[in-house]
């Protein structure tokens, strides 16, 4: 089975009540709401990661603040010729803020658009699980940095 890891770094950005997020677009089309980030170049750190990220997807320059955890995901997926892929995902989560810049989509990228969401309006939302998992990292502050499943 073909191996894959994937590092990311995303951004938790909350101001006055509303939460930053971008609209991602899968392979098929579908749309679902992520938070601003993405997937780390060769060399790059984390933390120049999401500032990158969060500028090519949403406008915005950003200064990370704190480091609200990591998240590990896997998953199998099907690839060409029938074979499959056993999928790794760690992804850097911090809280950030907004220093500049103004908000647009991203061009020729994998979202098209960006935009803030009421806070309680956010599980109403098609989104993805990370954005979740960035709100519960950001609300509880876990000392491990990491969302705990069995609660």
């Amino acid at each position: 089975m073909h191996k894959e890891l994937r590092v990311a770094a995303y951004a938790v950005c909350v101001r006055d009540g509303r939460l930053l997020l971008a609209r991602w677009v899968a392979a098929d089309g579908t749309k679902r709401w992520t938070l601003p980030g993405g997937g780390l170049e060769h060399g790059e750190d984390p933390y120049d990661a999401v500032v990158r990220e969060v500028a090519e997807e949403t406008g915005y320059t950003v200064r990370p603040a704190t480091l609200l955890g990591v998240d590990s995901l896997r998953r199998r997926y099907p690839r060409k010729l029938g074979t499959f892929a056993d999928f790794h995902g760690l992804r850097v989560v911090y809280e950030a803020r907004i220093t500049g810049g103004e908000l647009r989509p991203e061009e020729h990228g994998s979202t098209d658009l960006a935009s803030w969401h009421a806070l309680d309006a956010v599980p109403e939302l098609p989104r993805v699980g990370l954005v979740d998992i960035g709100l519960t990292l950001w609300r509880t502050r876990p000392a491990v940095g990491r969302v705990d499943e069995t609660t």
